[in-house]
């Protein structure tokens, strides 16, 4: 992608599109809520914890649904890419590997996290990066991981 050409997007815009258009999971299987800012290497959404989440367990999120939802913030990325800069259909990815995962606590229903992914490394259809989950600045988990783009 040639991205010294491309204007990326202002958060008013982001936090405008339906996360539906970006993603290839929908419901009930959705666990990010919107996009709120995406560059070159940084993509970072805000998630409410609603009570019929499929992963809230006790009245809490688990460490499952958030590292589903640092998986689908890297997919709203690639979707948005795909959707708005390359003109093309949204792209199915896969979890290639979750490495050094860590869980410090797990956000209750109602609260919002906002998920921050940073992009190491992309090539060959594979993005490596780096995921924190935070509630205010408070980290509620962190690992690295790799998303693999099916081929077309």
């Amino acid at each position: 992608m040639d991205t010294l050409s491309f204007k990326w997007p202002v958060e008013e815009f982001l936090r405008s599109i339906d996360i539906h258009e970006v993603l290839p999971q929908q419901e009930p299987f959705v666990m990010i809520g919107r996009l709120v800012q995406l560059d070159e290497v940084q993509t970072i959404t805000e998630t409410v914890i609603c009570v019929d989440n499929i992963f809230v367990e006790d009245g809490c999120f688990s460490a499952s649904g958030m590292i589903e939802n640092i998986a689908q913030t890297c997919a709203a990325r690639i979707g948005f890419i795909n959707k708005y800069v390359l003109k093309k259909d949204v792209q199915i990815g896969f979890i290639g590997a979750i490495r050094n995962f860590e869980v410090f606590d797990l956000p209750k229903v109602g609260q919002t996290i906002t998920t921050i992914v940073n992009v190491k490394e992309e090539v060959f259809g594979m993005t490596l990066a780096s995921a924190q989950v935070k509630r205010g600045t408070q980290i509620l988990a962190e690992t690295e991981i790799k998303i693999a783009i099916k081929g077309e």
